[in-house]
């Protein structure tokens, strides 16, 4: 890591801006408006452009419509923070980045949850396909913030042996591709109805899906090519049948670095943000090392994912 930040586009903004051009624009200046091409002439202002096309002739950057428009934050401190974000594997917290960048804690905060809107996949197709295998699990992590009302005087039960459930805990659920990508959702309620539609709209119905003995998952397993249960109940957690392997070791892997980050680092999480992080470990999981990543491929895959995420810390009356 200490030699990747000595990079020239850590050190200053200039450098960070002129870095960042030739990443977005290898063509020329891109009009953040009308999108054209090789376009534009530059201003006095350095790093501002002006659209050359009559119809637009507009001023733009290249953060223009990116989640670091506006920002009074340096560029070059920016691009330090998508690379502390991607090369820790659990996250980074917004306390120790405003330390290391230097900013006060709101502007580190308002940050992080930036680059991770710039980490969320967008316009994806369906997970599997034929001869794959998708492995489907749900989680409960942390307090609803408006728990649900009391049934005679009790909340309800928790599953899994009574050690957590979900009495009032925030439902997640997560499909990963054997030996590829991950895909979360965070649900306000996991019924049937819920998990099936997630199920039915993310994953190839060619595809084997593998899950634990849940009564969520028979009636959506029915439509797909192959469904195989393990019983953890009965302390099964892998299972050999007819040459395939059958368990749900993918999604538990993932929900344990899920948890270990929110909890060692993050420590605290409204139920509002709970799909911005969701998404942070998502692009982490679905960049890692096994998958041919390195750290600074991590980074640029964030960063190519900045355009039109706009995120405002309050939103316009």
């Amino acid at each position: 890591m200490s030699n990747a930040l000595v990079a020239p586009h850590f050190q200053s903004p200039e450098q960070a801006r002129e870095w960042l051009e030739k990443l977005r624009w290898p063509e020329g200046p891109v009009c953040s408006h009308c999108g054209t091409i090789g376009r534009a002439y530059a201003l006095k202002k350095p790093g501002w452009y002006r659209c050359a096309e009559k119809e637009c002739r507009k001023d733009f950057t290249v953060t223009t419509g990116t989640v670091m428009e506006r920002s009074h934050i340096p560029l070059n401190k920016w691009l330090m923070a998508f690379y502390l974000l991607n090369a820790s594997k659990k996250g980074m917290s917004a306390h120790q980045l405003h330390r290391a960048l230097r900013l006060d804690y709101k502007s580190a905060w308002f940050m992080c949850h930036r680059i991770r809107e710039a980490m969320r996949a967008g316009n994806l197709g369906p997970l599997g396909g034929g001869g794959m295998i998708v492995e489907a699990d749900e989680t409960y992590y942390g307090p609803v913030d408006k728990p649900l009302p009391r049934s005679r005087g009790r909340v309800p039960k928790p599953t899994k042996g009574g050690r957590s459930g979900p009495a009032n805990k925030r439902p997640i659920v997560a499909l990963v591709e054997r030996g590829g990508n991950v895909r979360t959702f965070h649900v306000p309620v996991a019924t049937k109805a819920e998990v099936s539609k997630i199920v039915r709209e993310n994953i190839s119905s060619e595809s084997r899906l593998h899950t634990d003995e849940s009564n969520l998952y028979p009636d959506i397993g029915a439509t797909f090519q192959g469904h195989s249960t393990v019983k953890h109940t009965a302390g099964e957690y892998v299972r050999y049948d007819d040459g395939e392997i059958v368990h749900t070791n993918s999604a538990e892997g993932y929900f344990s670095i899920f948890k270990r980050g929110m909890r060692g680092v993050y420590q605290h999480c409204k139920e509002k943000h709970l799909h911005r992080y969701l998404a942070e470990f998502d692009h982490r999981y679905n960049h890692r090392v096994a998958l041919g990543y390195s750290d600074i491929d991590r980074t640029l895959a964030a960063i190519k994912g900045i355009e039109g995420k706009r995120l405002m810390y309050r939103q316009p009356d």
